[in-house]
């Protein structure tokens, strides 16, 4: 039985990777799983994935002539996600930003270090309307998040959800919060030949995902088989399903 989706990293699915592969059971999309210490095989180009995720995924995994054949299975129609982290976009090492992912990914990446830690709040504010975030109350109820890599949206895609960090001061009598005047985009969307690209600049998991994973007003159960089990807020689950299937070409 051919997967839906090839997941490549987040550590191990014992950690970091059990949150999105919990979402992924929970709402019915099939995956075969890859731990970020795990080498890229080319085997699994012959699994016709319908889409492919890369979060703290080390570049290095993958040779040169890989990237090269990802990239064209995704111009053929195969979507791809990539996730923030450490791992992801640049990173701490300068992990994709100067492989051919970039000419795939719908955001630019900065040469140095991208990473944006927020010890004090950095909220999510929905820049347009889009399928992903269809009935998601990201107006009236945004989500808090700790951190995220540093992109910039190229001129053809869709930045949908920014993140804009806040400034706390504390007097006696109250707090006061001052929005920064920059906002950075959070998930871009795009096109590269016939497959969807989307990229999200936090994490899916702790500790860059801050509040997000707990952003609902119910509580979802979910283990995926192998992983450990999750405890997660509903729309977290929604956003984070819903950008997978539209990668996929399914409907979000």
């Amino acid at each position: 039985m051919n997967m839906n989706v090839l997941y490549l990293g987040d550590t191990a699915l014992d950690r970091a990777a059990s949150y999105l592969a919990g979402v992924m059971k929970h709402y019915g999309i099939s995956f075969d799983y890859h731990a970020s210490d795990e080498k890229f095989n080319d085997e699994l180009f012959d699994n016709n994935y319908q889409a492919v995720i890369i979060s703290d995924y080390p570049a290095e995994n993958f040779s040169q002539s890989q990237l090269e054949r990802l990239s064209r299975q995704i111009s053929n129609g195969m979507g791809l996600v990539m996730i923030g982290g450490w791992e992801s976009f640049t990173g701490a090492n300068g992990e994709y930003t100067n492989t051919i992912l970039r000419d795939v990914l719908p955001v630019l990446m900065k040469e140095g270090d991208d990473r944006i830690n927020c010890p004090q709040p950095c909220l999510v504010e929905k820049n347009c309307e889009h399928e992903i975030i269809t009935s998601l109350p990201f107006d009236d109820n945004p989500p808090c998040i700790g951190g995220f890599n540093l992109l910039k949206a190229k001129p053809t895609a869709a930045t949908i959800l920014s993140a804009r960090k806040f400034t706390v001061l504390r007097s006696p009598a109250s707090y006061d919060f001052s929005p920064e005047p920059t906002s950075y985009p959070l998930l871009v969307t795009g096109q590269y030949g016939k497959g969807r690209v989307a990229c999200f600049a936090s994490d899916v998991a702790p500790h860059w995902v801050g509040g997000l994973v707990d952003w609902g007003d119910e509580r979802v159960h979910a283990q995926a088989d192998g992983a450990e089990a999750v405890e997660v807020g509903n729309l977290y689950a929604r956003l984070f399903s819903q950008i997978v299937k539209w990668a996929i070409n399914g409907t979000a």
